[in-house]
């Protein structure tokens, strides 16, 4: 059995009540709970409803003609349903969240507090501005301290994700071009280490994606980025700190250059979490830049949302910012809405992202943080973030391989798979063992630069004994991987609800819908 550095089991001994069979197929507090389809019946219902009054319908023939298909369950049942299913999830809340380059952080509950009161909580977007002046004030102050931190003198809010937030910036570029009479620039350079999302969404625009190749370092150079600059370059699109864990030290050069041939800077700050209060990306000469207020400044992060990704400016491009945004006039912020409006303030709108502001909720929580913190407060988290990354990397590498030396990171570790050759195990092996331990796996197989990827970021908000506990588990891990006990990763996960899936069945025969099965044939 497999001791952690306090003498701790890391795993359950042979025996262990888990693994015994019980007839309701519950294990202690550990349910197997079966989908609510399952659980209810679309014949019932926990409510009685007279029969409706006929009404006139007013949906133009698109109501619907079937069943809803709802099952039926009584409101214990559906309040127990969920709560067991919240048992079988993993969450910041419930243990260290490694995930790299994502920044799963601690949500403060003040945070939360705050974005429910009523003024902010339960007003709707469709109010009158006259009635929520507090609300556009709150807009406003949160994007003149975005516009603080990073040293840009415009920002768009309406963004709803990091995404959403490049497509906004790339957008504000293209309108540039286009004033400028340059459309024939048609073509943004993109690192080989960049978020997915980058070339991506430069190819949703319609633009031809050329790839810099990354040094041996895993950073990129000015002078390949001069190489490849033209006239038909539209942009450049670089994250910093990049996708390594590593700031880009020729990142001023690169700017000047981009500059020099015409072209306008894009930098993806997901990564922004580790600089805040360190470094003002408008003095490193960048031109647009979105910010994941779920990652920097704590607001919840996953399930699909809400995210928020205010998007800053340069000078250059401040005036083709999307409506609707904010405009102070006599002491007071109001919103722009329409292009006549925008317009008569000297602004060339390009266009519009979405119906509304944001997501005010999310800004609240960002504006609760910033108050908090302060300045230095924000500073240190910063400082926090790339320690404690450091600090794991210190712990482990001297049992895990990194792929560009043994150099300081930013606010994330990358390790490679080299340390595994020869063990029989995969990257993907051992980050299902890491689940038996209690962990969630951190980010694996990327950045693609690097083979067998694993890329681990702590955030700021663990202690020095979370961090110890989770680097003596990791070494652990890599001592059976070494030891030659393949049977503990390639079975693993053993201890959760489900056992391993057939990934790529999953992902390509995707079961969507649920549906009930075929009956089962009776012998005659």
């Amino acid at each position: 059995m497999s001791m952690n550095r306090e003498g701790r089991p890391t795993q359950p001994a042979t025996g262990n009540a888990r693994t015994l069979d019980t007839f309701s197929g519950h294990k202690g507090l550990d349910h197997e709970e079966p989908l609510i389809f399952e659980r209810g019946s679309r014949d019932k219902t926990g409510v009685d409803f007279a029969a409706p009054q006929p009404v006139k319908s007013r949906l133009g023939g698109l109501e619907r003609t079937g069943e809803i298909g709802l099952p039926g369950l009584a409101e214990p049942e559906a309040i127990r349903h969920y709560v067991r299913l919240s048992r079988m999830n993993y969450a910041i809340d419930s243990g260290l969240y490694p995930l790299g380059s994502c920044t799963m952080k601690h949500n403060p509950r003040l945070n939360e507090k705050m974005a429910r009161l009523a003024g902010f909580g339960d007003i709707h977007p469709l109010q009158p501005q006259a009635t929520v002046p507090g609300a556009v004030a709150l807009i406003e102050l949160l994007g003149t301290y975005l516009k603080e931190l990073t040293g840009m003198p415009a920002v768009a809010m309406s963004p709803k994700a990091g995404a959403h937030g490049e497509l906004c910036g790339m957008l504000a570029i293209k309108a540039a071009h286009d004033a400028a009479g340059d459309a024939a620039r048609r073509i943004v350079l993109v690192p080989e280490s960049a978020h997915g999302t980058n070339p991506a969404t430069a190819a949703f625009m319609g633009y031809t994606v050329k790839s810099i190749p990354a040094k041996a370092d895993g950073t990129v150079a000015a002078q390949a980025v001069r190489a490849a600059l033209g006239p038909d370059v539209a942009a450049l699109m670089l994250t910093n700190p990049n996708t390594c864990g590593l700031f880009e030290p020729e990142i001023v050069e690169i700017a000047q250059a981009v500059h020099d041939a015409g072209a306008y800077f894009y930098c993806d700050g997901a990564n922004f979490n580790a600089i805040v209060g360190k470094v003002r990306p408008g003095d490193l000469g960048i031109d647009a830049m979105h910010i994941n207020l779920h990652k920097t400044f704590s607001t919840p992060h996953g399930g699909g949302g809400p995210g928020a990704g205010p998007v800053v400016l340069s000078e250059r491009l401040a005036k083709f910012a999307p409506l609707p945004y904010v405009l102070v006039e006599n002491g007071q912020a109001r919103l722009v809405e329409t292009m006549s409006d925008a317009r008569a303030n000297d602004a060339e709108p390009f266009g519009r992202l979405t119906a509304f502001h944001g997501q005010m909720g999310m800004f609240v929580r960002a504006l609760s943080y910033m108050l908090s913190h302060g300045a230095d407060g924000m500073r240190t988290a910063s400082e926090d973030a790339v320690l404690n990354a450091n600090y794991i990397r210190a712990g482990l590498r001297d049992v895990m391989s990194q792929p560009f030396g043994d150099q300081a990171c930013m606010h994330e570790v990358l390790f490679d798979d080299k340390f595994l050759k020869d063990t029989g195990v995969t990257t993907l092996d051992f980050a299902k063992a890491m689940i038996d331990e209690g962990y969630h796996p951190m980010t694996m197989y990327f950045p693609l630069v690097v083979h067998g990827a694993m890329l681990i970021e702590p955030t700021e908000s663990e202690s020095k004994a979370s961090l110890d506990s989770f680097i003596a588990v990791m070494r652990a891990l890599v001592g059976a991987a070494k030891a030659g006990d393949v049977d503990r990763f390639t079975q693993a996960p053993r201890y959760t609800p489900r056992r391993r899936l057939d990934e790529t069945k999953a992902a390509r025969e995707p079961k969507l819908k649920w549906m009930p099965p075929a009956p089962k044939a009776v012998a005659e």
